[in-house]
């Protein structure tokens, strides 16, 4: 059955495509697709109509789910999808969107080439390679074989987006056959991130981040910009690679910095949220890979604390990982001890090894806590946390980290928009 109804949603994704001939951009990666989706997304709609992907569609599934502007449900729900997507095809929908914002994944070999079919893009984007689903890839050159489709295959008046700053994907920059806009903190970079800092706010007496502040360069112009409510190098460097595509599109710098005023940062990607006991949690909860943990320590660690209050890590399994899952646990686990928070929590089997090689490097041991599930450490870390402190929280999917920010958050009633994994389809897992 559902071999059946994904040939389906192929066949009428492929047929409306086709008859509506939107601008496509694909965005790909190991690390920060849905969050350069939404920036890009956010930036486009000030001019034209778009649709981007809903929450994390960039499977067989969910990327046809897109065109046709529907989301999965029941078998009545299929039914109505399929519905919907012949009504689409019999009678031409003035309202399709002229352009769609498409995350495309990338967990076995042969995926891009899967939805690049369904949906050729005019504008491909590369966020990012490194360690993930490194399980049915065997290693990082075979997810960057896999994901470097996305530009080498474009059209031929298509444009290619490349992070100048991560070196195995500005190296492709050779082959590919189209113009090539590239964007990050390399002087190399056309659209240049330059002058970053955190933002920092006050919350009664206490002093917290709040956001970051950067500037953006770009064909002579510098335009200073502000994202609120996230933080880091890396979630800046995201929304600058939604502006690559604005620009690639046509679209004003100046104008695209009007409209990250108002830009809501993705729920689960080091998304500042306020804790309880006037506590500061990073919510990096959505997914995890060794390239995206060091990030988000670094991060962490550029936030300053005033004592008696501490930092914490809080780290959970990454999946994913086949052969590489010991040595990239480990990593973690060096990186943390280099890091030195006052407290390391791991949750999952996996997460034993981050501990282990944090204890190998020099961290503490009485400082350092494993758990099984990440509700027993939620409830233990509401025990043992001062007032003040800040806590930064990453784990794979299925560890469900996004437990442990529940517990803490100061306001845990609005966690069905500002968590993820917070729908029906979560609440029995």
């Amino acid at each position: 059955m559902k071999t059946l109804m994904q040939k389906i949603l192929r066949f009428l994704a492929r047929k409306i495509i086709k008859k509506y001939n939107p601008t496509i951009v694909g965005i790909t990666g190991s690390v920060g697709k849905t969050s350069a989706k939404i920036a890009a997304a956010a930036v486009l709609s000030r001019e034209l109509n778009v649709r981007a992907s809903a929450k994390s569609y960039n499977n067989e599934f969910g990327l046809p789910l897109t065109i046709i502007g529907s989301t999965p449900g029941t078998r009545i729900g299929w039914i109505f999808l399929v519905l919907r997507a012949l009504g689409l095809l019999m009678v031409k929908s003035k309202d399709y969107p002229e352009l769609l914002v498409l995350e495309m994944g990338a967990d076995h070999p042969g995926d891009l080439d899967y939805l690049m079919d369904i949906a050729p893009p005019d504008v491909g984007v590369m966020t990012g390679i490194g360690a993930t689903h490194t399980e049915f890839f065997k290693s990082i050159k075979g997810v960057l074989k896999e994901k470097q489709k996305i530009v080498l295959n474009l059209k031929k008046d298509g444009r290619a987006i490349l992070n100048a700053d991560d070196q195995e994907i500005l190296e492709l920059k050779e082959k590919i056959k189209v113009p090539v806009l590239t964007y990050g903190f390399s002087e190399a970079a056309d659209v240049r991130i330059v002058e970053h800092k955190v933002l920092y706010g006050f919350e009664g007496n206490e002093v917290f981040p709040r956001g970051m502040h950067f500037k953006v360069m770009c064909q002579g112009s510098m335009v200073p910009m502000e994202i609120k409510g996230a933080l880091g190098l890396a979630a800046v460097s995201t929304v600058v690679a939604g502006l690559a595509v604005g620009i690639a599109c046509g679209m004003n710098l100046v104008d695209m910095g009007h409209v990250l005023a108002h830009y809501e940062p993705t729920p689960g990607r080091m998304r500042l949220l306020a804790g309880i006991k006037k506590s500061l949690l990073i919510d990096d909860s959505y997914n995890s890979s060794p390239k995206a943990a060091v990030a988000a320590l670094r991060a962490c660690d550029a936030v300053h604390v005033k004592k008696p209050a501490e930092r914490w890590v809080v780290l959970g399994d990454m999946r994913e990982l086949g052969p590489l899952s010991e040595e990239a646990h480990r990593s973690v686990g060096h990186a943390v001890a280099v890091a030195a928070p006052d407290h390391l929590v791991t949750v999952g089997e996996l997460g034993k090894e981050i501990a282990h090689a944090a204890r190998e490097a020099g961290m503490n041991e009485e400082y350092i806590y494993e758990f099984g599930t990440a509700s027993e450490a939620g409830r233990f870390i509401q025990e043992k946390m001062t007032p003040g402190s800040v806590f930064l929280i990453k784990g794979s999917q299925a560890v469900r980290m996004e437990r442990i920010v529940k517990e803490l958050m100061a306001d845990p009633l609005s966690a069905p928009w500002l968590l993820v994994r917070q729908g029906s389809e979560w609440k029995s897992l």
